[in-house]
């Protein structure tokens, strides 16, 4: 009789198990689907991130070049309309003062433009940066903006 109290006493532990352990590969599959979820849109926004950096330093860079460029050619020109003007000293010093004050200010937007790239290229680098530790921490091989931009296209 004992063995029989003791037989159903198990069978009863056994499908508690059994009932157990499928609830625990449930939610399993649940926090792994959401740790897959996680990873695609984070692999997601990394990528959006890089192009919007690329975009702004592209966009950056072609009117950094574009300001020098214009700043060379009017170079230029002054230097062939002073000496074709042939002004008194008064007027080439105000003239002068003029160009000084505009160059400024044209000097001040470049250094603006090229902080704004720096800074840029630093939020480039520390979304990098996060989504390395991001993947280490959760046991991810991190991958390159290559194989990045191949898996968003599979």
């Amino acid at each position: 009789y004992q063995r029989r109290v003791h037989g159903v006493v198990l069978e009863d532990q056994y499908k508690q198990l059994e009932l157990s352990h499928k609830e625990l590969q449930q939610q399993f599959a649940k926090v792994e689907a959401e740790r897959d979820n996680l990873v695609a849109n984070f692999e997601e926004s990394l990528v959006d991130v890089r192009q919007r950096a690329g975009f702004k330093n592209a966009i950056l860079e072609k009117r950094l070049a574009a300001v020098q460029e214009g700043l060379e050619g009017k170079d230029v020109q002054l230097a062939q309309v002073l000496e074709v003007a042939e002004l008194e000293p008064a007027q080439l010093e105000a003239l002068t003062r003029q160009l000084e004050d505009m160059l400024e200010n044209k000097n001040r937007a470049i250094k603006d433009l090229y902080f704004e790239w720096v800074k840029v290229n630093q939020q480039h680098k520390d979304t990098v940066g996060a989504y390395e530790a991001k993947c280490r921490a959760a046991g991810i091989p991190v991958l390159s903006p290559k194989d990045l931009e191949e898996r968003m296209r599979s």
